[in-house]
């Protein structure tokens, strides 16, 4: 008698290597974009570490004070808030500028790699200016403005070689769950810079830039960013049709891979307007928690920097599951307007409650966090990912596949700039109040959804012609 194969072999192979290699280019450009943000997290969570109230600070007896109020911080981080204005505003520039034109013309492997790599460079030079005993303020702007610069290569790319792997039918739930690397960066990035922060802050860089420097290293050995080039290597084993096919495929890729589309008539997509505005303001929501939340925490709950590290981490515990939860909810109604419109709808209040008694007790303050944390990230997410992928695989563009990192260049540049405005504003108006920050948040929340309104309705006109038609 026959013995038969084990389940999880039967599972296995039940797949087809297509599947299998679909997969593996999701977990890799998912782990590939974790490293980005968890390199960009530490600079938050050593904030409170590097600029404190000294005079809570019991101070060595041989130490010759001249102000009691600055005597523990490390110069010259009193202006401390300028390296991060730096970051965002050069990561702006950057993204909105540049990057789609390279991530055009570049192959997506060596773009990304490369710029993995430089990221790690300059992340752990900023580190090693504790160890180097560097104070000069021209030091840390340079390297920052450096790491901006760098950091936007990782975007446009995994977005690109994701949208070209997987077609429009599951695109919301699958990219759902595949942008929580931006959550999960964070917590990441949280827990490695907490581990340091109080002791040996140099390392909060170095070890999170040593790891996403390997990434890249990984990313230069196995990227593929098309199906197209895997079917070359099947040639021994299909006629000589599919082998012909599968070089018409490439060719065609490469048919437009100097072709610019021009940003003037990408805009004039439906829906990039809208999307890239409604990005714009949700992402200041968003960057300005994950700057600040931290900061926030040790002040109003009055934790030490390490804890209010941690519990921040439960923001972006919440923006995974409004991710996916996002994704999967436009993918049934068919509505990624109607889809963010909501949820950007219900975050308005509960920030204002988080900020009211979010601090009532260790089990409010989670559950607070963990709500704030899915109806802000959910909208952010969907954006960045499934609806960007929509617009730069649209029939306007003619199979163009290079279009898909411009457009994801544009939308996500254009929400950069919420991304550099939030912390500057929240800098700006925190010494008058935390309340009247999160009244600046509210207020973002609500112009995003204000600017989803004629697209909402479209949507809500569209169900109803739908309904209208299968009753008649």
């Amino acid at each position: 008698k026959m013995r038969s194969l084990a389940p999880g072999i039967k599972l296995i192979t039940s797949f087809s290597r297509d599947s299998w290699y679909r997969f593996f280019i999701l977990i890799l450009t998912f782990v590939f974009y974790t490293t980005y943000h968890l390199s960009r997290k530490p600079i938050s969570i050593i904030k409170s570490q590097l600029h404190r109230n000294c005079s809570n600070v019991i101070h060595p007896a041989d130490l010759n004070i001249t102000d009691n109020d600055t005597w523990c911080d490390w110069a010259p981080f009193g202006e401390f808030d300028s390296f991060l204005y730096i970051f965002c505003f050069t990561f702006l520039l950057n993204v909105f500028c540049l990057n789609g034109m390279f991530g055009e013309r570049l192959p997506l492997r060596y773009y990304l790699s490369s710029g993995m790599i430089l990221s790690g460079l300059f992340t752990v030079l900023f580190g090693l200016g504790f160890y180097w005993q560097i104070h000069s303020l021209w030091y840390y702007c340079l390297v920052q403005a450096l790491n901006g610069l760098v950091q936007t290569t990782g975007w446009p790319a995994v977005v690109a070689c994701v949208g070209n792997w997987f077609g429009k039918g599951k695109r919301g739930f699958i990219m759902g769950i595949w942008n929580s690397h931006t959550s999960v960066g964070n917590i990441l990035g949280s827990l490695i810079a907490g581990v340091y922060v109080s002791s040996a802050w140099g390392l909060s860089f170095i070890v999170p830039g040593i790891i996403i420097a390997s990434a890249g290293v990984i990313c230069f050995l196995f990227l593929v960013e098309s199906n197209c080039f895997f079917m070359r290597s099947m040639r021994n084993k299909r006629s000589d049709r599919t082998v012909t096919v599968a070089f018409s495929c490439c060719q065609d890729r490469s048919k437009y891979h100097n072709v610019t589309i021009a940003k003037c008539a990408v805009f004039m997509l439906q829906g990039v307007v809208e999307f890239s505005l409604c990005l714009l303001f949700a992402k200041l929501v968003s960057y300005t928690f994950l700057y600040w939340l931290p900061l926030y925490i040790a002040n109003v709950a009055h934790f030490d920097p390490k804890k209010a590290g941690d519990l921040s981490t439960l923001f972006d515990v919440g923006g995974i599951v409004g991710g996916i939860l996002a994704g999967l909810i436009s993918d049934y109604s068919g509505g990624r307007a109607t889809t963010c419109c909501a949820m950007l709808i219900i975050a308005a209040p509960m920030l204002f409650l988080y900020n009211k008694i979010g601090q009532n007790g260790l089990p409010t303050t989670i559950g607070m966090l963990l709500w704030c944390g899915a109806l802000v990230n959910g909208p952010y997410a969907l954006i960045t990912t499934a609806v960007s992928a929509d617009l730069g695989t649209h029939e306007c563009l003619r199979g163009n596949s290079r279009a898909l990192s411009t457009v994801t260049a544009i939308i996500d540049g254009t929400g950069s700039i919420g991304a550099a405005v939030g912390p500057l504003l929240a800098g700006l108006i925190s010494p008058t109040g935390w309340n009247n920050v999160f009244y600046m948040l509210i207020s973002a929340d609500v112009l995003a959804c204000l600017l989803l309104s004629r697209l909402v309705y479209k949507e809500v006109r569209g169900w109803c012609g739908y309904t209208t038609r299968q009753r008649g």
